[in-house]
């Protein structure tokens, strides 16, 4: 009986991304490159609302910039076993992809100026009294 993957850590979620079962390689194509395929290199979710929102060229010479991204409905962190499922996927942009992560910037802000916020306390090392 084989283990049932876990994508719970940053590491395992990471190992999993940079997976030729994900990226693909030279002689097969990964999930993530049928589901960009798939979705014709356009945003789902700009397309369920009247936009339009490709990926970017690839310039020679130059790094391609990221516009794009394959989502999982379903997380990987809670259904391992749907994470190489093409039905589970759907391409999104970066911005469309954040909101529904909810890392917007509003979010971001508030996180910083809490933690700005915070009062500082020190924790004392030592509990014994000072003699000066």
């Amino acid at each position: 009986m084989s283990k049932k993957p876990e994508y719970k850590t940053r590491q395992q979620k990471q190992k999993f991304y940079k997976s030729s079962a994900w990226r693909g390689n030279k002689s097969r194509k990964g999930v993530r490159q049928l589901a960009l395929e798939r979705d014709n290199y356009e945003c789902q979710e700009c397309k369920r609302n009247g936009l339009v929102h490709v990926d970017s060229k690839k310039i020679e010479g130059e790094r391609k910039s990221i516009e794009l991204n394959v989502h999982h409905l379903k997380e990987i962190y809670t259904h391992p076993e749907l994470a190489l499922e093409l039905d589970n996927t759907e391409t999104l942009c970066l911005d469309c992809h954040n909101i529904i992560h909810d890392r917007t910037m509003d979010k971001l802000r508030k996180i910083k100026e809490e933690r700005e916020n915070k009062p500082k306390t020190k924790k004392k090392v030592w509990d014994d009294e000072r003699w000066d």
